[in-house]
C-alpha cells in the first residue's frame, strides 16, 4: 500500500509514522538524499529503512524500483507527492512519481491530509516548539490504478483525494485561529493540476 500525503512541515513524517504505529503497520518514507548526507541523520534514516531520492538526478529512479521492492515485500511506503513542503501551506501540483508506482506496482494508493504540525516546524518560518499543539489527519478510501491508465490523469487523481482529506483535516481542526499566518480555511484547500510536459 502506498500512503500519499500532502507536505507542510518538517515533522510530517513523525506524525504520519505515529498514525501508522498506532494501527500496527511500520511505514517507509521516501526522503530526499539530501538529508542522508548528515552523519547522525543517516543512520537513524538507513536504520529505519527509509528510502533516499535523489532529486532532479538519473539516479531519482533508484529510489523508485526500491519503493518497488518494498510494496512487492507487502510494506508500506509514504510518498509526498508534492516533493516538498509547501510554503503556502496548500497542496501544490503532484508530481508523477506516485501515479507510476501504483501503475506499475497494482498497490493501492491511500490519499492522506494532515495539518497541524506546520505550527511548530516548517520551511520559511522560525521553529515555534510547543506542547499541546493538536495534529488533523485523514484518511481517504484505497484507490486502485491500472498500467494502462494515463499517468497525469492518475497523479491528478490522488492529488484531488489528497486536497479532499486536506479541506476536511482543516475543517475539523480544534485550534483553528481565522487570520493567524498558519490557519487556512478548508475551502483554500482546490486541487492544481499536474503540469503536462
Amino acid at each position: 500500500m502506498i500512503v500519499a500525503s500532502n507536505h507542510v512541515s518538517y515533522l510530517d513524517p513523525f506524525v504520519i509514522g505515529w498514525v501508522c504505529l498506532l494501527r500496527r503497520r511500520r511505514v517507509r518514507f521516501l526522503a530526499k538524499q539530501e538529508l542522508f548526507e548528515k552523519p547522525a541523520l543517516r543512520w537513524i534514516l538507513e536504520n529505519a529503512r527509509q528510502i533516499p531520492v535523489s532529486r532532479g538526478t538519473d539516479a531519482a529512479s533508484g529510489s523508485l524500483e526500491a519503493a518497488r521492492g518494498a510494496l512487492h515485500a507487502g510494506e508500506l511506503v509514504c510518498v509526498f507527492p508534492e516533493g516538498t513542503i509547501s510554503t503556502d501551506l496548500d497542496p501544490m501540483p503532484g508530481k508523477t512519481g506516485v501515479a507510476r508506482l501504483a501503475m506499475q506496482t497494482g498497490a493501492s494508493v491511500v490519499p492522506l491530509g494532515i495539518w497541524g504540525a506546520h505550527r511548530l516546524l516548517t520551511k520559511g518560518q522560525k521553529p515555534r516548539p510547543a506542547w499541546g499543539v493538536a495534529q488533523s489527519v485523514i484518511a481517504g478510501p484505497p484507490m486502485r490504478f491500472s498500467a494502462e491508465d494515463d499517468v497525469h490523469v492518475t497523479t491528478d487523481a490522488i492529488m484531488a483525494a489528497v486536497v479532499q482529506c486536506v479541506a476536511r483535516a482543516r475543517a475539523i481542526y480544534p485550534q483553528r485561529q481565522p487570520g493567524a499566518w498558519w490557519d487556512r480555511a478548508p475551502e483554500d484547500a482546490v486541487l492544481r493540476p499536474t503540469p503536462r510536459t
